[in-house]
């Protein structure tokens, strides 16, 4: 029905967490901007001919990074803790595409780090390990689009996400790929979300 779908995957789970950490709990363009504030005022320019990419903030001037600076960035002090935390253990995260795990367990493996839950772990370990199983639960929009692909319901719950996608196991994250690129998409329902800034708070 769908074809074939390769995921690929960068063997950098460090890069890969940090815009993960940043999409908890707001929206995508919130999360978005954030990280290209992050990436603009303490990241570095990437090696190579252009100079209009930038690669993510060393590990070490992450960590190193006070709050009350993040917190300008509309980066509250939970996001920030783990943020600061990824960067504290980055050698234990560089290390870990060299263990001979699945990439299901090396995805397991990024909820060791303080802060970084199933949502996190599973968004940075699909594109770091490309592991195929890796389920967004938690996710405001996955649920919904699982729900109504599956069962035609507009509004699904994490449960009912898990139960449909019972006989995907082990190619969960790949079958949600496919419905999301084929633009399967619950009906929007009800005003957004309005977005306020915590830099003056």
């Amino acid at each position: 029905m769908f074809g074939q779908l390769p995921l690929g995957r960068s063997h950098v789970p460090y890069h890969e967490l940090l815009p993960a950490v940043l999409g908890q709990r707001v929206t995508g363009l919130e999360a978005h901007r954030e990280w290209n504030t992050l990436v603009l005022k303490h990241g570095a320019q990437a090696p190579g001919p252009r100079d209009d990419l930038w690669v993510p903030p060393h590990p070490d001037e992450l960590a190193s990074l006070p709050y009350t600076t993040l917190h300008t960035y509309d980066i509250e002090k939970k996001r920030a803790d783990t943020l600061r935390a990824v960067a504290k253990h980055s050698d234990f995260l560089f290390r870990l595409a060299e263990l001979h795990l699945s990439p299901n367990e090396l995805t397991q493996k990024l909820q060791l780090i303080p802060g970084v839950g199933v949502w996190t772990a599973a968004v940075a370990g699909g594109l770091a390990f490309g592991d195929p199983d890796a389920l967004q639960v938690g996710d405001f929009h996955v649920k919904n689009t699982v729900a109504y692909a599956l069962t035609g319901a507009i509004r699904g719950t994490d449960d009912e996400m898990i139960r449909s996608l019972t006989p995907y196991a082990g190619q969960r994250h790949r079958v949600v790929r496919w419905l999301q690129l084929s633009g399967m998409k619950a009906p929007a329902r009800g005003p957004r979300r309005r977005i306020v800034s915590i830099t003056r708070l």
